[in-house]
């Protein structure tokens, strides 16, 4: 019995002995509990881990966890997760934090392999992989060293002299043991020298003067503890600031936390502050109020706060977890305005903070939207009324984990600064600022019409690195303008194409040795002149033939070079007969004789499908030889004929680039372009004239036949005649006389078909001759070349200074 008794009274005080230790374990919780109400995370955390190393369990991890979360210790927050999952008790929401951890340490993979072995997939979970956001911007982000320290350094600004401030908790540590913590009035643990959430003397203001000199700068406010993100208003020299103070005239409260509040000061020239004001909305005991931006342009006041929302009825007050951003409007006389939200395209359910805005873009840090670490710096659009097209920044500007405060300054010789804080790996202290410098070089190029508009519609851009063999990204601006960012000492090229204008090739870009900070170019695009006539011929046929004739064929041999040299140019033929025969048999002799050209041009490798054939018969006569009418064999003959029509650019649904031998013409001018091929093919006569006559000889008919179809195929081209004489005769005789050679040209095109509004006649009488029968003696070969019609052919807005009424005869 006696034993019995024994073994019963030591099962009973096993049985107490653990109940204490498991009410210790749950005070010891409770009591780490308390300390994360009010804000002493640090000291919760340990208090967590000494209860975890007594009893390990899963809500014990879990606690730990979080609080290396709100730490933003993110690699002993991975390591509390893994084992927090590692519980039967984890569910999907603690596999979610773990890989969000497993982001944040770069330790993904690892994390997805631990849950696939518990059977879960991060599918499963709905969890996108980290988001390896690459920066817009090419730029190198580089540590400070003269302003950082083995502390926390962040947020910076610059007075009008250019002095820097910035944030720094740089006195020193101070560990965390129970004996050295006292509870205040309001039951909230408080520390004189330190701050309990990181266990380091309390941030403060410090200078950084041009000369590198650093100093403190004290807070003229009684009872201050923090004293951080500065702010400069240049145009009035007052620096906004967040502090958090002891507040003493209070009522005793249970769980009250001393919040951080907004004042300013007039900043002195010798660096000191003169008075101290509190911005109206501050409530110290109520919410949070911090990080002022001063945006001195829109006389805007940004800041960070949870102060509670307003319900839909516009009273009642919603309490709030996390911090939004906010803005309030302030005049010369500091009569500030109502807060304003800045609404759901930049706040979220997240923390939103440090704002700062330059142009029309909008800076902030989040922990809301996506991003690649724990909080990152986000742009957007900015306008007075609104906020839009948010955007995370990328990488290397954020990285795995908090980067925040993006500021842009100007320094005391006037360039322009960025700065950013962060705690990432391989930093100087624990936050510390950083400076981003865009070390590629940027492009802008300008694509521009015929008329020098910059065009705004679509058009495709590719941009190649030749160096780094890939492909460059472009982006657009609002005003059309091509941007794109260089690798340094690289060579590009850039092809621009739209539908219906030529492409536009340009290898010529280059960073190597390029001292600037953008390279800029223009470009004009040219919509491609399809199927434009550039040369006009004709070949003629005997009575009732088909057959190429020997005269013939040197203008189809020369119609085969051009086309084998320019790939550009088809051939269209145009054929018909004279009147007499039937309109059936005409018919198909004019197709037979547009494939006799086809079939002449397979000798010189052109393939049929660049030939385009047309045949009308007896349609279209040149002449009053009609059925029934007797004409000269002559005559008729004119009417015997293939008219051959060089076409440039034939295909309408093909993107065509310019030619590489018009590439320093201006082709804004198409006809332009083709101003060597007329030459190289002769294409405009020279008409000759019998002694002492002005009819025209039936070859020169035919010559002026082929003038007529280049104008009616070419509207866009004048005609200009000059008529001359030889110097046998006198002046006063050979002036009209030139004159009516150049009149019965023009009459013969007239008769053609050519409007006279296109045709401009000049007349020199002797005064131009070939040769100067004057000077040496001449031979009747020699007078020939002086007895002649001049044609040449130009732009309808071409000016040409000898017109009829005005005739200069020198």
């Amino acid at each position: 019995m006696k034993k019995i008794f024994t073994i019963l009274s030591i099962t009973v005080a096993m049985i107490f002995g653990s109940v204490g230790v498991s009410e210790a374990q749950k005070s010891k919780v409770r009591y780490a509990d308390k300390q994360m109400e009010l804000m002493n995370y640090k000291n919760a955390m340990e208090i967590y881990e000494q209860a975890y190393a007594k009893k390990p369990n899963y809500e014990t991890a879990k606690k730990i966890a979080g609080a290396q979360d709100i730490l933003r210790d993110y690699d002993m927050s991975y390591d509390w997760w893994k084992t927090t999952v590692g519980y039967d008790e984890a569910d999907n929401s603690d596999y979610v934090q773990y890989l969000r951890s497993a982001q944040l340490t770069d330790n993904f993979d690892e994390a997805v392999s631990t849950l696939q072995a518990k059977g879960v997939t991060a599918d499963d979970l709905d969890v996108a992989k980290l988001l390896t956001v690459k920066s817009k911007k090419k730029v190198k982000v580089e540590g400070v060293e003269s302003l950082n320290s083995a502390g926390s350094d962040f947020d910076l600004a610059v007075d009008a002299a250019g002095n820097k401030y910035f944030v720094s908790d740089r006195g020193g540590i101070y560990p965390s043991d129970m004996p050295s913590l006292r509870i205040d009035s309001r039951n909230r643990f408080f520390s004189e020298e330190k701050s309990d959430f990181t266990d380091r003397e309390y941030f403060s203001v410090y200078k950084q003067d041009t000369a590198g000199t650093v100093t403190e700068l004290m807070s003229n406010i009684p009872g201050t503890f923090n004293f951080s993100d500065p702010s400069y208003d240049k145009s009035q020299g007052i620096l906004f600031y967040s502090v958090t103070r002891e507040i003493k005239k209070v009522k005793k409260h249970d769980n009250i936390v001393v919040q951080p509040e907004i004042y300013y000061s007039k900043l002195n020239t010798d660096g000191t502050l003169e008075g101290f004001y509190p911005v109206p909305f501050n409530d110290s005991i109520g919410y949070a109020v911090m990080n002022p931006f001063v945006d001195e342009e829109a006389k805007r006041l940004y800041f960070t706060s949870d102060m509670p929302k307003l319900a839909e009825d516009g009273k009642t007050k919603i309490p709030q977890k996390d911090t939004d951003l906010y803005y309030v409007t302030y005049d010369e006389n500091m009569a500030f305005g109502t807060p304003v939200n800045l609404g759901d395209e930049i706040n979220t359910t997240g923390n939103e903070s440090h704002a700062f805005r330059k142009g029309d873009t909008f800076y902030f840090s989040s922990t809301g939207h996506p991003g690649v670490g724990g909080m990152d710096i986000f742009q957007a659009d900015y306008t007075a009324s609104q906020f839009s097209n948010v955007q995370n920044m990328g990488i290397p500007i954020n990285s795995l984990a908090d980067d925040f405060a993006y500021r842009e300054v100007v320094d005391k010789d006037g360039k322009e600064e960025v700065y950013l804080s962060s705690n990432r790996k391989g930093g100087q202290g624990l936050d510390d600022i950083y400076t981003m410098q865009e070390v590629y070089k940027q492009f802008l190029a300008r694509v521009i019409d015929c008329e020098g508009l910059v065009i705004t519609d679509s058009y495709m851009a590719t941009l190649r690195d030749k160096t780094q063999n890939g492909n460059v990204q472009t982006t657009r601006g609002t005003s059309g303008q091509l941007h794109a960012e260089l690798e340094p000492d690289s060579d590009f090229g850039i092809v621009i194409s739209k539908p219906g204008y030529f492409s536009v090739t340009d290898e010529s870009i280059t960073t190597k040795g390029f001292e600037g900070d953008t390279v800029k170019r223009e470009y004009t695009l040219i919509a491609i002149p399809y199927q434009l006539p550039v040369y006009v011929d004709i070949v003629y046929y005997d009575l009732d033939k088909f057959k190429i004739r020997d005269d013939a064929k040197p203008a189809l041999d020369k119609l085969g070079e051009m086309m084998t040299k320019y790939p550009f140019l088809d051939l269209l033929v145009a054929s018909y007969t004279d009147s007499r025969a039937s309109d059936e048999y005409n018919i198909i002799l004019s197709n037979n004789r547009a494939k006799a050209v086809t079939e002449y041009m397979a000798q010189h490798n052109i393939s049929g499908d660049r030939i385009r054939l047309e045949w009308f018969g007896e349609q279209d006569l040149v002449n009053d030889c009609g059925n029934g009418i007797p004409c000269a064999e002559a005559d008729h003959q004119l009417n015997r004929r293939s008219e051959l029509v060089l076409e440039a650019f034939p295909d309408p649904t093909k993107n065509y680039e310019i030619p590489e031998s018009f590439k320093d013409l201006n082709y804004c001018d198409p006809e332009a372009l083709f101003e060597d091929i007329q030459k190289e093919l002769a294409a405009i006569p020279t008409i000759y004239f019998d002694f002492d006559k002005s009819m025209l000889r039936s070859v020169h008919k035919k010559e002026l036949e082929r003038t007529a179809i280049m104008l009616k195929r070419m509207p866009n081209l004048m005609l200009y005649i000059e008529g001359h004489t030889d110097q046998r005769g006198t002046e006063e005789y050979n002036k009209p006389l030139s004159e009516r050679r150049a009149d019965v040209v023009k009459a013969y095109l007239t008769k053609r078909g050519i409007e006279d509004n296109r045709m401009e006649e000049t007349w020199f009488g002797e005064s131009k001759p070939i040769y100067d029968c004057n000077e040496v003696t001449c031979t009747e070969a020699m007078h020939q070349l002086n007895r002649r019609t001049e044609l040449r052919v130009g732009k309808s807005s071409f000016t040409y200074s000898g017109r009829k009424k005005k005739v200069d005869t020198m």
